[in-house]
């Protein structure tokens, strides 16, 4: 599945569905946003079954800060509305992947 774009509009939304969601905060003027992108990416058409989404916390402030988001990017990962992993920085496309397996996983 390719990844979704999301707004402070639509976030509650997207990650209170069922299944998993995976969420990358990120901006257009940060380098290590811009290199997590296509690893992001990647690991979305490996994971068909989960939601990968993002948003630009530069259009998106009030949203980053309600989520304490105090540096980029931010991936966080949601069960069924649950946020179960969040962590700041660059993940390798593997340990993305073998996240988002272990969370499908979990019951």
């Amino acid at each position: 599945m390719a990844t979704i774009n999301v707004t402070e509009s639509t976030f509650a939304q997207t990650v209170q569905q069922k299944g998993v969601v995976v969420v990358d905060a990120w901006a257009p003027w940060c380098g290590p946003c811009r290199q997590f992108a296509p690893i992001f990416e990647k690991v979305s058409e490996q994971h068909a079954d989960a939601t990968f989404a993002k948003f630009n916390t530069d259009e998106n402030q009030n949203l980053a800060q309600q989520l304490g988001i105090m540096s980029i990017p931010t991936l966080m990962v949601f069960k069924d509305g649950e946020l179960l992993f969040r962590q700041a920085g660059v993940l390798p496309a593997p340990a993305l992947s073998e996240l988002v397996t272990k969370v499908q996983n979990m019951s």
